[in-house]
């Protein structure tokens, strides 16, 4: 992008002519403003409706950065942690942020669009051929519940199963459910082997609340104790012998867990996007619950965890489910994430002749790093740790033909 040919004007008619941007910017008192070193383009809002130049007032947000930094954060492909403002931000990589942190949160959406906007046009890979079933095809997986006792409470959970062989437990990520993992039910060279079970946690997706319990009158924080027992239980009455277990971002942290304090249980475990532990404070991620911030502001940061080269339908759907969550729930989860667990001082104690450790990174997730999983293997004596190139947070929902060739050599070696 040459940043000399860009204009209020051309960015304005782009944004104005773009659905996506128009959806997400609806009721916008305010505006955008980047800064481009000494130079500043804008956008403003009108209950948004928007027109070119500087806005002002209190809802503007502003993104100030050197041009150098600009010309990653627009390039066709950009490098991690330039793909989004929030990883950008995040990751101390040269963007800061200014302006009302409800007023972002609020419109966090059209923001990010419009800086995509001002990228080429985009390189996602597209749909592959069979990706969109003909009419009446019947999918593989066969839903069912099945009733656990958690903490003394009669717990309904909902969980799809499909193949044969190793048990294979997969646990989706926070805030999310176990749709995920759909993609994984049509690989037959997945399921001639192991038998995929993938289950929504409590209170996720089909897993709705305990009838026993005034749920809606506490504060909803996963905590370790509880999380753990869910896959333990599930196992015991599925009455599987030696399942592996595979979950993704919380499910990654607690596949570690599992392997430190069950390796009785788990013949292996596969941690995606997994760590020792996360840093961060619950208190500053109060904005994933808000009264006046809505679940589509959920939806669009786990967009920015993905990579831009992920093909797109994929990555709207992965944001779309979080999105379609209990509120509380994604910043309940990550009490756990950020908060109760860490095995930094504990991750040398897991004996992989005993349980099987694999971890696996994604190139552009800015959360569960690729260096916090090389930590991670590195602390963990006979584990194994590979960087997912071209995927991000996801990657089993995002891009999961990339997922599939990182996959496969694990449960090669797990079968084998």
């Amino acid at each position: 992008m040459q940043f000399s040919q860009l204009t209020n004007d051309t960015w304005a008619e782009a944004c104005a002519n773009d659905g996506e941007f128009l959806q997400a910017a609806r009721h916008w008192q305010g505006g955008l403003v980047v800064g481009i070193g000494q130079e500043k383009i804008g956008l403003a809002l009108n209950d948004g409706q928007v027109t070119a130049g500087l806005p002002t007032g209190g809802g503007v947000i502003t993104y100030q950065g050197s041009e150098e930094v600009w010309a990653k954060v627009v390039a066709a492909e950009p490098e991690r942690f330039h793909n989004d403002l929030m990883a950008n931000v995040a990751q101390d990589c040269g963007l800061e942020r200014g302006g009302d942190k409800v007023v972002h949160a609020q419109y966090y959406s059209a923001i990010a669009r419009a800086v995509e906007l001002l990228r080429p046009v985009g390189s996602s890979q597209p749909l592959r051929e069979g990706d969109v079933a003909k009419h009446g095809h019947i999918d593989t997986p066969v839903g069912r519940y099945v009733h656990l006792n958690l903490e003394g409470f009669d717990h309904r959970i909902y969980f799809e199963e499909a193949g044969q062989g190793i048990p294979l437990l997969m646990q989706h990520t926070a805030g999310c459910h176990g749709s995920q993992w759909r993609h994984l039910f049509e690989m037959p060279e997945i399921t001639s082997r192991f038998r995929l079970i993938a289950y929504d946690l409590p209170c996720h997706g089909k897993s709705v609340p305990p009838v026993e319990k005034e749920w809606w009158s506490e504060t909803y924080n996963l905590e370790g104790e509880f999380l753990r027992s869910v896959p333990i239980k599930l196992a015991e009455a599925l009455d599987l012998e030696s399942p592996v277990f595979m979950g993704c971002s919380v499910g990654g942290l607690l596949a570690l867990d599992l392997a430190h304090r069950h390796s009785d249980i788990f013949k292996a475990v596969i941690s995606v996007e997994g760590a020792l532990t996360i840093e961060g404070d619950i208190k500053q991620y109060g904005d994933l619950w808000h009264p006046q911030v809505n679940n589509e502001y959920k939806a669009r940061l786990m967009d920015g965890l993905m990579a831009p080269t992920s093909p797109k339908a994929y990555r709207k759907e992965t944001s779309f489910v979080y999105a379609s969550g209990w509120p509380p729930v994604f910043l309940g989860d990550l009490y756990y994430y950020v908060q109760d667990y860490d095995l930094t001082h504990k991750a040398h104690e897991i004996d992989t002749n005993e349980v099987g450790v694999h971890i696996l990174s994604g190139e552009y997730d800015y959360s569960g790093t690729t260096e916090l999983g090389q930590a991670a293997s590195a602390a963990i004596k006979g584990s194994t740790w590979a960087e997912m190139k071209g995927v991000g947070h996801f990657p089993m929902s995002e891009n999961p033909e990339a997922f599939k060739e990182y996959l496969l050599p694990i449960l090669d070696r797990i079968a084998g």
